[in-house]
């Protein structure tokens, strides 16, 4: 299979992080490969994950893993390109994890989610490459680099806040 699964280390420092933020909330896991990432999440208190994923192969996978968990409840499994289905589903936090090879899914996925209520994005990236610090609405909140691979967060934040008006 042409997927490239989230680092364990990498995915336990990810749930480190989102640990205090995401018991009850819907995330959602894009460019899904095995569902692992997603799976974590419901492991960690989701009440529900989306998944999307392109690769027919891929899917059977997130849906045996999710049949065998007995959590496929919980979860819901998508077919189709990342980008254009982001806008489509509501969630809490979401993971983005395009194939490192193709640079410009980051920006179409961000941008997507910019336009969302979706609160936090993440997105996992080679460490040499440096995403931008806005994406619309989302602004780089933090980078968390492990070896070869690195997280970006990002966080809905306005373009142009509204200035403080003075009180009379």
């Amino acid at each position: 299979m042409t997927v490239r699964p989230t680092p364990d280390r990498l995915r336990e420092a990810l749930f480190n992080v989102l640990a205090p933020r995401i018991e009850g909330k819907v995330f959602l896991d894009a460019y899904a490969g095995s569902g692992a990432v997603g799976i974590e999440a419901l492991s960690r208190g989701a009440k529900r994950v989306f998944f999307i994923e392109r690769n027919a192969q891929a899917l059977g996978v997130i849906r045996e893993n999710l049949r065998s968990l007995e959590i496929e409840t919980e979860a819901t499994v998508v077919r189709g390109s990342a980008a254009a289905l982001l806008r489509n589903y509501d969630s809490d936090i979401a993971f983005v994890d395009p194939p490192y090879l193709d640079a410009g899914e980051y920006a179409n996925s961000l941008l997507a989610l910019a336009q969302t209520n979706c609160p936090l994005v993440i997105a996992q990236h080679e460490s040499r490459i440096a995403l931008e610090e806005r994406y619309g609405a989302l602004e780089k909140t933090r980078v968390l680099k492990q070896g070869d691979n690195s997280l970006t967060f990002y966080e809905q934040r306005p373009a142009n806040p509204p200035a403080k008006r003075e009180r009379p």
